[in-house]
């Protein structure tokens, strides 16, 4: 029974190396449960507190776990299940089991790429980023991410835009939104895809949690691509973990004095598989996922300009800004709204969302759509600013 499960995962001082041994002892957490503490002992590794750690037969945090996750919404998912992957079932130190909000793909069916980046990428980093999660999605792959700032949020986005099965992978709680901002992509994640968590509900961030957090991005995935990533990163620690689990690893190229970019070089030097375009990852996986992925489809989406040509024209002076009649203009209701709360200060796409009331992924393509029109300027760091005025 799952309250068994959810007993054992909460119990202290276990490790998941010591619950898996039990499971292989005993069948089942409801078996060790009921054992003595003589047979306990028998478990390959345990150690004598480990095992007195046992003696706790209470269930009421199992008990309350569960009471959170039906309110939740939520699934656990334990490493006996069908449903677990067998991709991260075999890795070192798998979790004992996991939260599920959304659905799950069949990973071990899938193309799964991970892609991970620096929380303070640079525009040319978020640009990778957001392209990249794009044409991957696009192409068939189910993207990975921990839902960070930066780079992490940028592949999101753009496999979102791109109509795929993102995951997110969080160091906390499925019920605590990890930055604050990212509350209607945490959203939308759920609705297209899975957050994921080895986290019971109401665990909040703690920076111990996201480095073993990595070893699940890593481990659910074919392979890991790293957008942007200084040498001191926790981006890198995914890709070292990618390499230790027999997973591929890749890397965007940088410019060689950029800092940013100084953990991509270096993997590109040790021997990682360069990334310019999401064609250079999904091809590397063509002949293993034939009938998954759609390959003509992993281009650069094509209302897309490049980094260079955004910065120019959101740089570009404009002495008189252009009057815009909103009457006729056959601008869609979302365009119209985004125009309207575009007035004054850049503003970011997360303020815009939660402002308008409108899904991440129509705000997205409204914006898009609104800046080759030449309507909207994007600036650094992903704000934007109205550049007509508005006339009814």
């Amino acid at each position: 029974m799952l309250k068994y499960w959810l007993w054992m995962a909460e119990l202290p001082g276990l490790t998941n190396q010591v619950r898996l041994a039990l499971l292989r002892h005993f069948g089942t957490p409801e078996n060790a449960f009921y054992a003595d503490a003589g047979e306990i002992l028998l478990t390959e590794g345990i150690t004598k507190e480990q095992a007195e750690a046992l003696d706790n037969k209470s269930l009421a945090a199992a008990g309350k776990i569960l009471e959170d996750c039906r309110r939740l919404g939520l699934r656990v998912l334990t490493f006996q299940d069908a449903e677990y992957p067998n991709r991260l079932r075999n890795i070192y130190d798998p979790p004992f089991l996991l939260y599920v909000r959304g659905r799950l793909p069949a990973i071990d069916e899938e193309p799964v790429i991970t892609v991970v980046g620096t929380r303070r990428c640079t525009p040319y980093g978020e640009t990778c980023g957001e392209k990249l999660g794009y044409g991957l999605a696009r192409g068939g792959a189910v993207v990975v991410s921990g839902m960070a700032r930066g780079v992490d949020a940028a592949a999101t986005r753009g496999a979102l835009r791109g109509g795929g099965v993102p995951i997110g992978v969080l160091g906390c709680g499925l019920d605590v939104v990890y930055p604050p901002e990212h509350r209607y992509l945490y959203e939308d994640v759920a609705a297209a895809g899975a957050l994921v968590s080895e986290y019971p509900p109401g665990t909040e961030p703690d920076k111990s949690h996201f480095p073993v957090r990595n070893r699940i991005m890593a481990g659910l995935a074919a392979g890991t691509v790293v957008v942007e990533a200084p040498l001191r990163s926790g981006a890198l620690i995914t890709g070292n973990t990618a390499l230790e689990q027999g997973r591929d690893l890749f890397a965007v190229p940088g410019p060689i004095d950029a800092p940013a970019s100084a953990g991509c070089n270096r993997i590109l030097r040790d021997g990682g598989i360069i990334v310019t375009e999401p064609r250079d990852v999904l091809d590397h996986y063509a002949g293993r996922f034939p009938d998954k992925l759609r390959l003509e489809e992993a281009r650069e989406e094509p209302e897309t300009l490049g980094y260079q040509a955004r910065r120019e024209r959101a740089e570009a002076p404009r002495a008189v800004p252009p009057s815009l009649s909103l009457s006729g203009s056959g601008l869609t209701d979302d365009q119209i709204a985004l125009l309207r709360a575009l007035a004054g200060e850049p503003r970011l796409v997360d303020d815009l969302i939660e402002e308008t009331g409108i899904p991440a992924r129509r705000v997205l393509s409204a914006l898009t759509l609104l800046e080759l029109d030449g309507r909207i300027a994007q600036h650094a760091g992903k704000r934007y600013t109205r550049v007509v005025t508005l006339t009814e």
